[in-house]
């Protein structure tokens, strides 16, 4: 029986790589699939989606300004409501997975689940990880985007995922990268570095602050932090106590980053676990040096065990200062790192990773 509708469940939708991710897949599904329906309270975030999706969400954006749980609360009413009136769908959860299998079996619905990074919280106690195990054996299929996340399914869980990357469009990226935006960085002699992402605890930006902290005599450097989050005023309070004014610039998020990321020279990610980092593959499809952690699970695979960037243990802000350092007086050695990761991105293709989620869902 083909599949009539698609149910894309993602309760919060925020200003992520995850999203980025969201917004591609569904609006590259909606052209392969009869109709798709996107379930979630995050109403403003109707516009980036094709307009032939349809946007089951509350009336109001009243819910925007709380967190996942309630939206995550919010959203299990409306997809049971779809349940209620629509027979032949297949569900396929971006986010709050153990909530969309428990009521998509309760409904003898099918249900794909997405996993952006391996949830280690849940091996650290052994009923959690009975349950989570349980629970997420019950779904049709699972994915997740790096190969260190799917390892980690079958070792803790005994659950064999299937691996699809995150699909970049680099012809895309390519062309909004020249769009006109104001200059970020003042000076054109000194080293230009942006750290983008969330200003989260997970992002781990003090690290970053700590490595400046320690080089800001040595060489002459810029550095951009774009992002928003709750982390600001302590990132704001780092800054203003180490006098760091002068060298660190707080810029909020922008909805096209890429003409940002192209002023830098490099790119660094302090995260304290990612899944698969999209900063780090459109800074390597703009030619930018990438120095990040090692962390859990994609900077590794991206970064091709270092060939392709700069490595570092999670909160290490000695070796991130002495690497700063150290690939800025080695050009050519970076260089080499930037076209080595460069000549790798055909992983990531487009139109070669989105037809892979296609397949899955033809599957059942």
């Amino acid at each position: 029986m083909k599949i009539e509708n698609l149910i894309i469940f993602i309760p919060s939708i925020d200003a992520g790589g995850a999203e980025k991710n969201l917004f591609l897949i569904s609006n590259y599904l909606v052209h392969k699939i009869k109709k798709v329906i996107v379930v979630t309270a995050s109403k403003s975030s109707k516009k980036r989606f094709n307009k032939n999706i349809e946007i089951v969400s509350p009336k109001t954006t009243y819910w925007e300004k709380y967190g996942r749980y309630i939206k995550t609360f919010i959203s299990i009413f409306l997809l049971i409501k779809i349940f209620l009136t629509r027979k032949n769908v297949i569900v396929f959860s971006f986010q709050s997975n153990i909530s969309a299998i428990i009521l998509s079996k309760i409904f003898f619905r099918k249900i794909i689940t997405r996993s952006n990074s391996f949830p280690n919280s849940w091996t650290d106690n052994f009923y959690k990880k009975k349950l989570f195990k349980y629970i997420y054996k019950k779904a049709n299929h699972t994915i997740v985007n790096s190969n260190q996340a799917k390892r980690d399914f079958i070792k803790y869980y005994n659950i064999r995922p299937t691996c699809i990357f995150n699909p970049l469009n680099f012809k895309q990226i390519e062309f909004l990268s020249k769009k006109k935006v104001p200059k970020i960085f003042k000076s054109t002699d000194k080293l230009k570095i942006i750290i983008a992402g969330r200003l989260s605890p997970e992002k781990d930006h003090i690290t970053f602050l700590k490595a400046i902290n320690i080089i800001k005599n040595d060489i002459s450097i810029e550095s951009i932090i774009m992002g928003k989050g709750e982390e600001k005023r302590n990132i704001q309070n780092f800054i203003k106590i180490n006098k760091l004014n002068k060298i660190v610039k707080l810029i909020d998020f922008k909805l096209n980053p890429y003409p940002y990321l192209k002023q830098a020279d490099f790119i660094i990610l302090t995260s304290l676990y990612e899944g698969l980092p999209n900063i780090l593959i459109e800074g390597l499809s703009l030619k930018k040096f990438i120095i990040s952690t090692n962390c859990p699970s994609g900077p590794k695979e991206i970064l091709l065990s270092g060939k392709g960037g700069a490595l570092f243990k999670v909160k290490d802000f000695n070796t991130l200062s002495n690497l700063i350092k150290y690939y800025y007086y080695n050009k050519s050695k970076r260089n080499r790192k930037i076209n080595f990761g460069f000549k790798s991105l055909s992983r990531f293709d487009f139109n070669t990773n989105l037809y892979k989620y296609l397949k899955i869902i033809n599957s059942l």
